[in-house]
């Protein structure tokens, strides 16, 4: 028997499988960049295996929750009013729920070209009935305000009376991860539940702390455009939920056609006057659902067209499952990230917009997100960006209340920019709350000025950089600078009391205090941001240069003691040029990893399982996810070299594989970001490995390979990395210098790789092959770029088109 081929624009699921849901609903759902809405059935509650959810990006509220005696305060991605709500049913009988049928057929198709999620199903019911029951919905990605649903009930051996009854339920809470359900969870007030004509339902909510207020107005029609008759209408107001019954005559064999579509706006929108008018408005404009379905495949079109990645897959039967999920991982992240955030006051959620997970928080995961965007559509980098400057002054005050001077942004970060890290954290293996000293990952600051630097590089926007980028990297050197301290007795400036970001270690066995000394990682990116915006400062314009620095009070007595420290801070080594993770790291025990996964099984947050033992990482040689290895992830190693010389040290790129061995023996991908980083720095040393890792980080979230992680919310900064990897990591594509650099090597999976990206204004589709590299300048008035490979260089107009041969696969 021939298996069925898999198409790598369809994610499809038949069957229906309850403890699968939660995965289901995070992967097939639908956003358009300001909101999304979970892949939830319309007739489906919370419950123990659904979890219907809708989140407005960026739409955080505070609670406090008495906890162990202690006070708690989290900030949240609020779950919305939930406006998929629709079922029916015959003769008065019980209300669809899947639960009290007989399932002959049930299929799921997230339609990843054009966007849209697609059910259908056919069932008996109690009473013998048949019935098919087909289904297609979108979040539109061409109009932000309005989602729409269409449902075709069809009666198979039966004709009567159909009651049809579509709503919008306010009485939704947070209780999307297991976890945080001791939490305070309740976060709307209802503020008015209404019907302002015979067509529509409105809900209007706010949120009890924010007071952010959100309007849902929903047009429930039976067969519009068609001969039905007019549908019987009644209403229903209960607490919080708001609907219509429609009444309808089935008969047998004819589809009957519900359609539903609904405008969410909301207090913070853009040129509004209020958000009921503007929900009114939105959905009078909107059309059927067949209009604004074609509208939504025009902008999905679009977007693919600087998107899509062709590639020639060399393996047999793993190029479509391959494609299938790289087509998922950039659908999931143009749904958080779209052109509808250009408008917008958001940053990078590191679980999207799919769920609550992490509480929605802005992490780290844009240094694996951005350089997709900056090379396809960097305006939505420029955006995001933003939100991280409007925060400046927050994390001016991080810094100054911790004692540093210059701007120190929080590990996590939610609507303010105030540090939203949790104090304590539950383990799900020993039920205990334990202390979270995750704020310690100060490295998030070289990651944020590392974006902006690199968004400059590749967009050459000279403005972001005059009026925003350097004030921000600036501030951070400036940051750097202040939290370092000199040691005489070494003649080396250290950073004390930090994390790296194996987040394992957090101190020092046995010690009173958390935090580790000189986190070889922390240091080194400290020293390229102290490096990069004295850079930055020298090519700003005068007058601009000038501003900045009487704004800023920078003279040149600090701006040479940066030069100062960016030369003198100290890397800690050990065997023989290994680079330690942090000072005292080679003292600390080995692990007996075989040992452990005998007794426990999965490891992979080895982190919980030694606490549930009375134990912690903290004794051992061992780390959740790369550290030292994400140098060589972000830095080439002619870079790297570089660094390693303006510090005074000896570093023989010959090490790197020594250094990547000995560190991948001692890793547990206890984070999904992990075997992204672990995968690109083995792309040279090691194809074979490289590529398998690649295609556990490509499983990561479509398998849920953490057990349980992904149905709260997809992992965006996985998603982005692993779609990275191949368009970047294996063509060595590079932007430093002024100059767009490649340094190719396909693995032998991949005979092909052609990408369209945007670079400096210029439009350009490159090819990758084992053979040659082609780049393709399409036509414009652009000057001309230069592209380079090995000591190789060449000049670029529009419209001219350079190939290069290889060598050894490029390799």
């Amino acid at each position: 028997m021939t298996a069925e081929k898999t198409d790598p624009w369809v994610l499809a699921y038949r069957g229906f499988e309850p403890e699968q849901e939660g995965l289901r609903e995070a992967l097939t759902t639908l956003g358009n960049g300001r909101f999304a809405t979970r892949g939830a059935a319309p007739e489906a509650v919370a419950d123990d295996v659904h979890y219907p959810g809708t989140y407005l990006a960026g739409g955080y509220n505070r609670l406090t929750t008495e906890l162990e005696g202690e006070v708690i305060e989290n900030e949240d991605l609020v779950n919305l009013p939930n406006w998929l709500a629709l079922t029916f049913r015959v003769a008065k009988g019980e209300w669809f729920d899947l639960a009290g049928v007989e399932l002959q057929a049930y299929e799921q198709r997230l339609d990843l070209r054009s966007g849209v999620l697609e059910r259908s199903l056919r069932f008996t019911d109690p009473d013998g009935r048949e019935t098919k029951l087909e289904e297609r919905r979108l979040v539109s990605m061409s109009r932000p305000d309005i989602a729409a649903l269409e449902t075709v009930i069809t009666p198979l051996n039966w004709a009567g009376d159909v009651e049809i009854r579509s709503g919008l339920d306010g009485r939704v809470t947070n209780d999307g991860v297991p976890r945080y359900r001791r939490l305070a969870s309740r976060h709307l007030e209802v503020l008015e539940a209404d019907e302002p004509d015979d067509e529509t339902v409105r809900l209007r909510v706010a949120m009890n702390q924010s007071r952010l207020r959100v309007v849902e107005l929903a047009r429930t029609r039976i067969d519009p455009g068609g001969d039905q008759p007019a549908a019987r209408r009644r209403g229903i107001d209960n607490d919080g939920f708001i609907a219509q019954v429609l009444g309808a005559e089935a008969s047998e064999g004819r589809p009957l056609r519900i359609e539903k579509v609904v405008a969410l706006t909301t207090s913070r929108d853009r040129a509004m006057s209020e958000c009921g008018l503007e929900a009114r408005k939105a959905l009078d404009r909107a059309g059927d659902f067949a209009s604004l379905l074609a509208e939504h495949r025009r902008a999905w079109e679009h977007l693919w067209r600087r998107f899509d990645v062709d590639y020639e897959h060399s393996a047999n039967g793993e190029g479509e499952r391959t494609g299938q999920i790289v087509h998922l991982y950039l659908f999931h992240l143009l749904q958080t990230t779209s052109p509808h955030t250009m408008d917008m006051d958001v940053g990078v959620p590191s679980r999207g917009w799919h769920g609550e997970a992490y509480r929605g928080h802005v992490f780290w995961d844009e240094l694996f997100v951005f350089p997709l965007l900056n090379l396809r559509l960097p305006e939505i980098t420029r955006s995001l960006l933003m939100y991280r400057y409007r925060r400046l002054d927050e994390a001016r005050a991080n810094a100054a209340r911790a004692g540093y001077r210059g701007a120190m942004y929080p590990w996590q970060s939610g609507s303010d920019g105030r540090e939203e890290s949790q104090e304590i954290h539950l383990n799900p293996r020993s039920k205990r709350w334990i202390p979270d000293n995750s704020n310690l990952q100060r490295h998030v600051n070289s990651a944020i000025a590392f974006n902006v630097y690199h968004y400059t590089q590749v967009a050459h926007d000279h403005d972001f950089l005059s009026f925003y980028g350097a004030e921000m990297l600036l501030e951070i050197a400036r940051f750097w600078a202040s939290i370092a301290t000199y040691n005489p007795d070494l003649d080396r400036y250290e950073i004390l009391g930090v994390m790296g970001p194996d987040e394992y270690h957090d101190a020092y066995p046995d010690a009173d205090a958390p935090g580790l000394n000189n986190n070889a990682y922390t240091n080194v990116m400290a020293a390229w941001v102290l490096h990069r915006a004295l850079e930055v400062l020298d090519v700003l314009p005068e007058v601009r240069r000038r501003e900045l620095r009487e704004t800023l009070e920078l003279d040149d007595e600090e701006l040479d003691e940066w030069r100062t420290i960016s030369r003198r801070l100290r890397v800690p080594f050990h065997d023989d040029g290994i680079i330690s993770q942090f000072e005292g790291y080679e003292e600390l025990e080995e692990l007996d990893w075989e040992g452990l996964a005998e007794r426990f099984g999965d490891i992979q947050r080895l982190d919980r399982v030694l606490e549930a033992d009375d134990d912690t990482p903290n004794r051992y040689k061992a780390s959740k996810q790369a550290d030292v290895l994400m140098l060589f992830f972000l830095f080439s190693a002619e870079e790297l070299e570089r660094l390693f010389d303006q510090l005074g040290y000896d570093f023989d790129p010959e090490t790197i594989p020594k250094n990547i061995a000995y560190y991948l023996d001692r890793t547990s991908h206890g984070s999904t970001l992990s075997r992204v980083a672990h995968s690109w720095v083995l792309a040279r040393s090691d194809r074979e490995r490289s590529w398998d890792l690649f295609g556990d980080a490509l499983r990561s979230d479509v398998d849920d390979i953490q057990g349980g992680t992904t149905p709260e919310g997809i992992h965006l900064g996985a998603m982005a990395g692993t779609v990275d990897m191949l368009t970047r990591g294996y063509t060595g594509l590079e932007t430093r210098d002024e100059v767009l650099w490649f340094n190719p090597c396909l693995p032998d999976e991949l005979a092909r790789l052609h990408q369209h990206i945007r670079y400096r204004g210029h439009a350009l589709e490159v090819t990758v092959t084992h053979d040659t590299l082609t780049v393709c300048a399409l036509g414009g008035n652009q000057p001309p770029i230069k592209i380079a490979l090995g000591e190789r260089s060449f000049e670029l107009s529009a419209g001219s088109e350079v190939e290069i041969p290889l060598t050894d696969g490029g390799c």
